[in-house]
């Protein structure tokens, strides 16, 4: 399990179980799904990153990469979503038991084309940060790949790579249906799993979108399962802000009658 030297040498000190975490960050919403299905007591430190406190160099003493979330269990520090999430889950237990770790592959690799896309048709219906904010997030977030994504965003993405996003986006799901065919009922089996859980924020994420999810439905019945889980709830649901899931509703809205939503995208377009 990789563990990180965090620069804040207070972090060793820490007892117990703690997370930095943003309410829509899917990789947070990981971490909180399987601190909900394991019971664990832990402390929550929320990072707003429309205030962009994840570029203050307090956080980034803890977090090398200012991304979240960044996960600490007795002093230990574990920065990786998919490594906290087996780390939480422990081995051998019932949710690390019927894990199938390239479906948590294919979620991790999933990410960047998540994000990308959540920004693109999600985020972009907010007003764009004052010239000095966004100039500040420039000189203090030491992360350069985050730093060009900021500047990607603010100058308008391509439209080959949001197309070539929107294509592996559905190839990924049409796979993750294509295996849930034979009658499982969660994607590693029949027991519910980490693979689950790493899965759970993205449909969610793309179900805010938009996405057809005619397209494969049997992903879109496992949706309807996890969901009534009461860690979708409690890990989801109750940190989305109130107001988020009508907002998202109506730019999405807004910007299909345009035709320019995620269906005009990629293989969605073909």
């Amino acid at each position: 399990m990789p563990h990180i030297e965090p620069k804040d040498q207070r972090i060793k000190a820490l007892e117990g179980l703690h997370l930095w975490h943003a309410p829509m960050s899917s990789c947070s919403q990981r971490v909180r799904l399987v601190l909900a299905e394991t019971g664990r007591d832990w402390e929550s430190h929320p990072v707003d990153l429309e205030k962009d406190e994840h570029a203050t160099p307090e956080y980034q003493a803890i977090h090398p990469k200012g991304l979240v979330p960044a996960f600490v269990d007795n002093g230990d520090l574990i920065i990786e979503s998919i490594d906290i999430i087996q780390h939480v889950a422990g081995e051998g237990s019932a949710l690390a038991a019927t894990d199938a770790p390239e479906l948590l592959q294919l979620a991790d690799a999933a990410q960047l084309d998540l994000k990308l896309l959540t920004f693109e048709f999600l985020f972009r219906a907010a007003p764009p940060p004052p010239r000095e904010v966004a100039e500040a997030f420039q000189r203090n977030h030491g992360n350069d790949w985050l730093k060009q994504f900021r500047r990607d965003f603010a100058a308008g993405f391509d439209r080959d790579r949001l197309d070539q996003a929107v294509t592996r986006t559905d190839d990924g799901f049409r796979e993750l249906d294509a295996l849930l065919s034979d009658g499982r009922q969660f994607l590693a089996g029949d027991s519910f799993s980490l693979a689950d859980i790493a899965w759970m924020p993205n449909v969610h994420r793309f179900a805010l979108m938009g996405w057809p999810f005619e397209r494969t439905p049997h992903l879109a019945d496992w949706f309807e399962r996890v969901k009534a889980r009461d860690s979708y709830r409690t890990a989801l649901l109750d940190w989305q802000n109130e107001h988020a899931a009508g907002a998202f509703a109506a730019y999405t809205g807004k910007r299909r009658a345009e035709g320019s939503d995620i269906r005009a995208y990629g293989s969605l377009n073909s």
